[in-house]
């Protein structure tokens, strides 16, 4: 074993065990939650290793480097999720790799999503990126829509070809009332899934928790959790 796979394996299994602990305490089966690596600024190589040592959902955050990595590993059994704001110009590529969308977040993203999974005959599960920091903009700091704006939304998403409504995403705010109280912020997202499935019984995917807060999105009932640092350590200029 490559000393790089030996790290990654064991940052895994540290990963792992959190989730199981978190779900045990919770309640909940560890098959309830699907932890989804994040390698962006990590190259394919590592994408690799991962697939290797089990991991079968991998996110990336910017198209410019997801685009050649989902290629370069287009032979693994990977599910690829696109999580960073999308520009309607990256569309095109983002659809060719992705099969998750999760920081959809207004309509015309939803209308370029559909033009080009239907040209490329392809279905994009999307997740509505929810910002509980929303001001009055109706956006947030970091992408996403006020929660009074997820109804409309996924109502256009779930009747646009070439979609599907899968659930609702969201990162913890930095500010806001929520800001700090991460429990209480995921708790708040499952209030929003469970209305959201009142219309859309099948979008039931709760994307919340990364690596400094996966405890408490377990603990709220999040069914994804997307996991970074923790699996591939601190990337370069962040510390």
């Amino acid at each position: 074993m490559t000393d790089r796979k030996e790290e990654l394996a064991v940052n895994l299994a540290k990963v792992e065990e959190r989730i199981a602990a978190a779900c045990a305490a919770a309640g909940r089966k560890r098959e309830e939650v699907t932890l989804i690596v994040v390698t962006k600024t990590y190259p394919a190589s590592d994408v690799r290793v991962l697939s290797e040592l089990g991991v079968r959902h991998v996110a990336e955050n910017r198209d410019q480097d997801a685009a050649p990595k989902a290629a370069e590993c287009s032979d693994l059994p990977l599910t690829w999720h696109f999580v960073g704001q999308l520009q309607t110009n990256k569309v095109r590529s983002v659809v060719g790799y992705a099969d998750h969308v999760q920081s959809v977040d207004r309509s015309r993203l939803v209308t370029a999503l559909s033009n080009e999974a239907v040209r490329a005959g392809r279905e994009v599960g999307c997740l509505i990126q929810v910002a509980l920091d929303a001001g009055a903009s109706g956006r947030g700091e970091r992408g996403g829509v006020a929660p009074d704006g997820i109804a409309e939304l996924a109502e256009l998403v779930a009747r646009s070809p070439g979609l599907r409504l899968d659930g609702l995403m969201t990162v913890a705010p930095l500010a806001g009332e929520y800001a700090g109280r991460e429990l209480a912020a995921f708790e708040r997202m499952m209030d929003l899934s469970t209305d959201l499935r009142r219309a859309h019984p099948a979008a039931n995917m709760v994307s919340a928790g990364m690596s400094a807060d996966l405890e408490q999105a377990v603990a709220a009932g999040a069914t994804h959790v997307r996991v970074g640092t923790a699996v591939l350590g601190v990337r370069a200029g962040l510390g």
